[in-house]
């Protein structure tokens, strides 16, 4: 070894203290990669920068340090980053009565302001489709209501819009409800819900997904980071999962658009208070 040393012009002491900094590296890494797996293991596909957020108390309880920039670096070597898929799929058809659209433009400061709602299609094994009804209140993006069912009819739509309603928490006064313009949310059923409550319609154009941006977001969040895409055996085996992720969604996925607070925490602090300063003001487009 002494001359292994000698001949690259290294001390002996200096290549120990090398190899124990790389077996330390090396443990370090491990550990945070354990930290990484425990989050997944909830939050299945999970980004870096939430990653991130999410180990760093745990980091801090080990007297760990690692960067966003290293933590992606890792991630990458060791095969673990995510992509997105994305579908075009469609859910939506053009129903006879429009509504105008009422929040082009406005800043959204405030839960219970403006919800929007959407439908996507979850895969069914041996063929054919379940789908996903959501209710979110646009400035927390917590979601309020959801329903899984077997077809597209807006009972569907109304039953979600009844869940969201009753999980509701501080006033409702002069929400408006922002949907595109398909049969489920132009249905004599879901205006006569919203006209019951005061609540104001707003639509957007079919199919049209920058005009619903936020809303398409979520769903594929769901879809993709806690793999609900399917193929699913039932309408109840598809519902027990998404119950399970939309929770941890709500409850326990940091937000970056919320200052990595959770959708949940910021909606029940801001729904009967003064709402908190968060890292964007929603400008819906």
């Amino acid at each position: 070894m002494s001359a292994l040393c000698e001949a690259v012009g290294l001390s002996r002491q200096a290549y120990y203290q090398s190899k124990r900094r790389e077996a330390r590296r090396a443990a370090e890494e491990e550990a945070i990669l354990s930290m990484v797996r425990m989050v997944r293991a909830r939050h299945p596909r999970m980004g870096v920068r939430k990653l991130w957020r999410k180990i760093r108390p745990m980091l801090a309880q080990e007297g760990l340090k690692i960067g966003r920039d290293r933590l992606f670096a890792l991630l990458k070597r060791e095969n673990l980053l995510v992509s997105r898929v994305r579908s075009k799929r469609r859910t939506t058809w053009g129903g006879r009565y429009r509504y105008p659209n009422l929040i082009a433009g406005r800043q959204v400061t405030a839960p219970n302001q403006v919800w929007v709602v959407d439908i996507t299609y979850l895969l069914l094994l041996g063929g054919g489709f379940l789908y996903l009804f959501i209710v979110m209140d646009l400035y927390s993006r917590t979601l309020l209501g959801w329903v899984v069912a077997d077809s597209l009819e807006a009972r569907h739509a109304v039953q979600a819009m009844h869940q969201a309603l009753q999980n509701a928490h501080g006033p409702l006064d002069g929400l408006i409800h922002h949907s595109d313009h398909g049969v489920q949310y132009t249905s004599q059923a879901y205006q006569a819900l919203l006209e019951a409550h005061g609540i104001r319609a707003s639509m957007g154009a079919v199919g049209n997904a920058y005009e619903n941006a936020y809303a398409e977001r979520v769903l594929g969040t769901l879809k993709h980071e806690y793999l609900l895409e399917g193929p699913w055996d039932s309408v109840a085996q598809a519902e027990a999962a998404i119950r399970e992720a939309i929770d941890l969604y709500n409850t326990d996925r940091p937000h970056l658009a919320l200052g990595g607070e959770t959708p949940m925490s910021v909606y029940l602090q801001d729904a009967v208070a003064t709402p908190m300063k968060v890292k964007e003001v929603v400008t819906c487009p």
